[in-house]
């Protein structure tokens, strides 16, 4: 998931490179800092440089935090693939003149540009670290589950605030309920305790509990609704003659 981005950096070894081998994956993250995105001084380098120490994670996690990226040491493919997309802006940076010497003509780069005014989402750079780390703190601030696909948290997030978020929901939301009147000599207990204040107090208990019971089926009938939005999304192959994915 990281070959072109490493491919684009120059690394050694992009299509081989794995991140869950903890020397490799230490060693990328010195060179990283070396080579592409020197944010700290080379005198300032060392304890990063020190891949054999225990204390390194707890280096790693300064560094993490030094450079602003918005995860945590514990998300090691969305911090790697967060770094990469910052040392390939850097790298840009430090040689954009070699970059920009195949530029499209003006009149098209207008063309896309209006085009991507008019329909930013179509032209959503999905690979984009800063499009990764938005929707991941949309995620954790509105409580949805983390999916590994970030359109699919996207589409959550987007059918949350619709339902929920809105102006009519939110004022749905805080309109006082009014009470109806209810003869509770018209609903059968079903048992008795012998006193009819303690009668009269277990039917009223009865009915708050089935008014709960009403609300959370709501709530359970509108989570079946959110989830067959995200999945109910099959893919027709003409050539089988059937739908499915």
């Amino acid at each position: 998931m990281f070959r072109r981005k490493l491919t684009a950096l120059d690394y050694h070894n992009p299509a081989g490179f794995n991140c869950k081998d903890e020397t490799e994956f230490r060693n990328f993250i010195v060179w990283l800092e070396d080579q592409k995105i020197r944010h700290y001084k080379i005198e300032d380098r060392g304890n990063l440089r020190n891949i054999h120490s225990s204390d390194w994670p707890k280096f790693f996690e300064k560094y993490l935090r030094d450079v602003n990226c918005p995860f945590k040491i514990q998300d090691r493919q969305e911090a790697i693939d967060w770094l990469l997309g910052l040392a390939v802006r850097l790298e840009y940076g430090d040689n954009a003149e070699k970059y920009n010497k195949d530029l499209v003509p003006d009149n098209t780069k207008n063309a896309d540009n209006a085009a991507k005014n008019a329909e930013p989402l179509i032209n959503l750079d999905v690979n984009n670290p800063d499009f990764k780390a938005g929707v991941m703190a949309l995620a954790n601030l509105l409580q949805i589950q983390r999916h590994d696909d970030y359109l699919v948290m996207l589409k959550a997030i987007r059918i949350l605030v619709q339902e929920r978020l809105t102006q009519d929901a939110v004022a749905k939301a805080n309109q006082t309920k009014e009470g109806l009147p209810v003869a509770l000599d018209k609903h059968i207990l079903g048992f008795d305790t012998g006193d009819a204040v303690l009668n009269e107090a277990a039917q009223i208990l009865r009915l708050l509990h089935i008014e709960e019971l009403r609300e959370l089926q709501t709530k359970i009938n509108e989570a079946i609704v959110a989830v067959q939005a995200i999945i109910a999304d099959p893919k027709t192959d003409h050539r089988l003659g059937k739908v499915g994915r």
